[in-house]
């Protein structure tokens, strides 16, 4: 186990929560989706999320995880189920959008490891997690086609700000 600098210690917390978050929003989705092709998508990229938070877990004690845990699954699920009551092109713009903010927040820890020249490994690793989810968002995308209405852009919006608190918070609880 690596003893990481405070700032490190809680973006990694913000990770392993929104990874949390991530397997339930799939979960969510799993619940209420009845689409063979939707079922898929949701089957194989929870796998995926399943791996990242295993990850996260070796890398983070169980003491330095976020408290916030039960509201990151609460949230999570709610943030799948909403969109798979309303169809295939819901839960894709949900991904789209959620993929997107988790691109960017994923490439600031990056690039602050680079900077500062520290822990390859784990570098490395997050790389990996967001080569992934960039493929997860723009899988999401391509099946979406980018038609999204008010609706859409106004729940995706709610997503990318909801994602920012949750991270803001994860990283001090």
């Amino acid at each position: 186990m690596n003893i990481y600098p405070d700032w490190l210690v809680a973006e990694l917390r913000s990770d392993h929560a929104g990874e949390t978050g991530a397997v339930m929003i799939y979960r969510g989705i799993l619940a209420f989706c009845r689409d063979a092709e939707l079922r898929d998508f949701a089957e194989r990229h929870m796998a995926t999320e399943q791996g990242h938070l295993r990850l996260l877990e070796a890398e983070l004690p169980p003491a330095q995880r976020s408290r916030l845990l039960p509201i990151w699954r609460v949230a999570g699920w709610v943030t799948g189920a909403l969109p798979a009551l309303l169809g295939p092109r819901a839960v894709y713009a949900t991904i789209d959008s959620v993929e997107s903010f988790v691109d960017h927040h994923y490439q600031q820890q990056i690039d602050r490891l680079d900077a500062e020249g520290i822990f390859p490994e784990l570098r490395a690793m997050l790389a990996r997690c967001q080569e992934e989810e960039v493929h997860h968002r723009d899988e999401a995308r391509e099946r979406h086609a980018g038609v999204v209405g008010a609706l859409l852009r106004g729940w995706s919006w709610m997503v990318g700000v909801g994602s920012e608190a949750a991270v803001a918070a994860a990283r001090r609880v």
